[in-house]
């Protein structure tokens, strides 16, 4: 699932500006009773039909993969929209405003065809006034379902079909670095706003499957009591995601936090994540004073290999071949 893909939400002076100048245009072309049924079925066609597309451009929420569920909700929480629940509920009004329009339809067309010419056009008026009600109704919605989509649409797009290893430890302790290093992150890492942080995500291919790493700078760099609850929203949907977790700590004291902070923030993630913790201790040209599964210095580039090995072989990954008969 990925966000980016949503359209641009109208608002609803937009959609009753484009209902009415097509249904005049359609009026010209006829005459008569077949005039004013035909600005009336083009108006409401158009209403209900752009409404309706609001809705159905988003994934249903109870389908929609738990991480991302998890990490659309804590970034919604940031905003006017406050959570995935409250989107929802704008959607169904839209979706409430897109119903309405074709019942107009519905009731005028047939008081219309039993009218005189005359009462038919003042009917045709009522049911414009009508559409136009309802779509103003749910401007409020359009404009939070709008804000939502800019909000959602820079989320970076993991799969859950492949397997993610997210990467943490103290900020400047060489995370970014080692995924830059081992992606070749100038064409496949990107960064993603995500409050005051970002989420960072590259790709590695081993044996013809495809990794994620997933570094989240300012979420899992301190302890969880220093994180607010948009924050630790997010980190519980990591917690969804990782099939591994790296974490790489500095005995160097080089990024300028002390060595026992590091390994508090250690406990603190092996005690949120079930998925393997590989402990590994970067900038081991420098200091290797810490019990570590692995050793290497991205600077240098030594053990780095080994490090994406171990990755790899924690996540446990087996890719599922064709039944062969």
């Amino acid at each position: 699932m990925h966000f980016e893909d949503l359209p641009t939400t109208p608002r609803s002076e937009e959609l009753v500006d484009k209902a009415f100048s097509r249904a005049a245009r359609a009026g010209r072309a006829k005459s008569g009773f077949e005039a004013q049924e035909s600005m009336l079925q083009t108006a409401s066609n158009i209403l209900s039909d752009n409404l309706g597309n609001v809705v159905t451009s988003w994934p249903d929420f109870e389908l929609v993969d738990e991480f991302y569920y998890e990490l659309a909700d804590a970034t919604l929480a940031d905003t006017d929209v406050d959570g995935v629940d409250a989107l929802r509920q704008r959607l169904s009004e839209v979706m409430w405003a897109s119903r309405q329009c074709d019942k107009i339809r519905e009731e005028y067309h047939s008081r219309i065809r039993n009218a005189d010419l005359e009462t038919a056009r003042k009917l045709r008026k009522q049911a414009f006034a009508r559409l136009a009600d309802v779509t103003e109704q749910v401007e409020d919605d359009l404009l939070a379902i709008s804000e939502a989509r800019d909000a959602l649409k820079v989320l970076p797009d993991i799969r859950a079909d492949e397997p993610a290893i997210v990467v943490a430890g103290y900020p400047n302790v060489g995370k970014s670095s080692f995924v830059n290093d081992v992606t070749n992150a100038r064409n496949e890492t990107a960064t993603y706003p995500y409050t005051t942080t970002g989420i960072n995500v590259g790709h590695l291919e081993r044996d013809r499957i495809r990794y994620q790493l997933v570094d989240t700078p300012g979420l899992l760099d301190r302890p969880a009591e220093e994180r607010n609850a948009i924050e630790a929203q997010a980190v519980s949907a990591l917690t969804h995601l990782a099939d591994a977790v790296l974490v790489m700590l500095d005995a160097s004291g080089a990024c300028g936090y002390p060595l026992e902070d590091q390994l508090e923030l250690l406990a603190d993630i092996e005690s949120q994540f079930d998925a393997p913790v590989v402990v590994v201790c970067n900038k081991a040209d420098r200091s290797t004073d810490v019990e570590a599964d692995h050793y290497m210095s991205v600077e240098t580039g030594e053990g780095v290999e080994e490090v994406v090995d171990a990755m790899v072989d924690a996540v446990g990954y087996e890719a599922e071949l064709p039944f062969e008969g």
